[in-house]
């Protein structure tokens, strides 16, 4: 079964905006946990605007489940990773300012960038991710990095998901099946909701975990925490 990951970082937004700490971004990470969640995801950016760093190093030793901190690999955040040593890393192109992801990595133009980072995280014992497009030529020299796995980049598939759903998510499934004949897991992320989650890990192959967050969040103010945990681990059976 693929594994959920909650990205909280829209929790954080919550906090910041309004100073203190009301949500408490641990014991929401806890009460995902507690609801069936089957790992927690940050993004720390290095402006804070959201999770900041002292929020991973404090949710670490609380977590139970898996903890996957996504970033730009910036020395501070290489040295935050290192430090807090999760389950897994993955490796986000976005440059500092960008309101959320939006590209995956060119492996083949950063593949010297990549490598050294990933090895650095895997002499520690951590899983590296890299985010990804769903390009086969880019999937292809992912293991010239060392990477564990990659992350699909799904936004794609969410804005053409209603229009034509088979043409949307044929490229995920090409993606899946090469990484998979490669030797990597594969994770997915970005704009996938309770519409398109289902028909997606329905039709994606060996897709090993999917991080999701502003959705799962924003069902969350109308449907509850704990009952939208576990819609969208319904989605996944």
């Amino acid at each position: 079964m693929t594994r959920l990951s909650v990205n909280i970082n829209k929790v954080a937004t919550l906090r910041n905006a309004r100073g203190g700490n009301v949500p408490d971004v641990a014991k929401v990470a806890l009460d995902c946990e507690h609801f069936g969640a089957d790992g927690i995801t940050v993004h720390p950016r290095p402006d804070e605007r959201h999770i900041r760093y002292d929020d991973v190093r404090d949710l670490k030793p609380l977590l139970k489940t898996e903890l996957n901190i996504e970033g730009y690999p910036n020395q501070e955040f290489i040295d935050l990773v290192l430090q807090v040593k999760p389950a897994q890393v993955t490796l986000v192109p976005d440059p500092p300012g960008v309101l959320t992801s939006n590209a995956g990595w060119n492996t083949i133009k950063y593949e010297a960038l990549l490598s050294d980072v990933v090895t650095e995280f895997q002499l520690a014992n951590i899983r590296t991710s890299i985010f990804v497009q769903a390009d086969l030529a880019q999937i292809e020299n992912v293991p010239k990095t060392g990477a564990d796995r990659i992350e699909l980049y799904t936004e794609s598939y969410a804005v053409n998901f209603l229009s034509n759903k088979e043409a949307a998510v044929a490229p995920f499934v090409a993606s899946a099946k090469l990484a998979y004949t490669l030797g990597l897991g594969v994770n997915a992320g970005h704009d996938l909701n309770l519409d398109n989650l289902n028909y997606f890990a329905k039709k994606v192959p060996y897709l090993d975990e999917v991080s999701i967050g502003h959705a799962l969040i924003a069902d969350a103010l109308y449907l509850g925490l704990e009952n939208t945990v576990q819609l969208y681990l319904r989605e996944l059976l």
